[in-house]
């Protein structure tokens, strides 16, 4: 990449993306070849080597065995269901472009003239495949370990934001206190209904607390429990009858 290695300012925003990162490469070129665009390849022929599509292929890999790695440490107790939708919600496109937002990798991409013309550096998708060949790039670069540590830095904001998040809540949990301390025994729950086949059915499920009773349904037994649970601690919640009970927890 010798003619874009010699521009000064896309050197300088090179630089930058090292610094935001908090890596600083040993071979050089891979990070250079992680923010090549395949539309620049295309244009420009003898100008690089390669786009970043195999790092790109490279880097999902990477990133969905260090994001579950992450999940399941961060959340001991969360079980398969949980951790599967943790993750999707982690590593799909939107996520990854806000990362790369945040690390400036848009400023830094080679595009073609008419994909740089149509607002490329700003496009989901090409910000979300940019950054998993970065993740790629780091992987080749400095290994396993080291790829960890940058994509554990990258997501630390995403998982300290689900544990205050609504989804992360127990809500079967948080319901079984108040019920124990307002009427001194806890929520009754019964299947009213299955439909669908066996291996996608959805589940009803009446839930009785006090003089309340509620239905609600979910894909499981339990999802559909924690789903009536939730519908009963909003109605308490907006007049104010759970407060102070310590109704926050994680999911069991």
């Amino acid at each position: 990449m010798a003619s874009w290695s010699e521009n000064e300012e896309w050197r300088a925003g090179i630089d930058r993306l090292s610094e935001n990162l908090d890596y600083r490469f040993r071979d050089r070129s891979r990070l250079e070849t992680a923010v090549v665009h395949r539309s620049f390849l295309h244009e420009n022929p003898g100008a690089v080597a390669a786009d970043n599509e195999r790092l790109e292929f490279l880097g999902d890999a990477v990133l969905q065995l260090v994001v579950s790695d992450l999940l399941m440490k961060r959340f001991p107790d969360a079980q398969e269901g949980l951790l599967s939708r943790l993750r999707a919600s982690a590593v799909n496109e939107q996520q990854l472009a806000e990362l790369a937002k945040s690390i400036r990798l848009g400023d830094c991409l080679l595009l073609g003239r008419g994909e740089d013309l149509s607002g490329g550096r700003t496009k989901i998708s090409i910000l979300a495949d940019a950054m998993e060949a970065l993740i790629g790039a780091v992987y080749s670069d400095g290994g396993f370990g080291t790829a960890s540590a940058v994509v554990g830095r990258l997501y630390e904001p995403f998982l300290a934001g689900i544990e205050t998040s609504e989804p992360w809540r127990d809500f079967k949990g948080a319901l079984q206190e108040w019920s124990r301390i307002r009427f001194g025994e806890m929520p009754r729950y019964e299947v009213a209904g299955e439909t669908g086949p066996d291996h996608d059915k959805t589940f009803e499920v009446k839930l009785s607390v006090g003089d309340r009773e509620v239905r609600a349904s979910g894909r499981s037994k339990k999802e559909a429990e924690q789903n009536a649970a939730r519908r009963v601690l909003k109605d308490l919640e907006a007049g104010g009858e759970t407060q102070g009970k310590g109704d926050h927890g994680r999911q069991k």
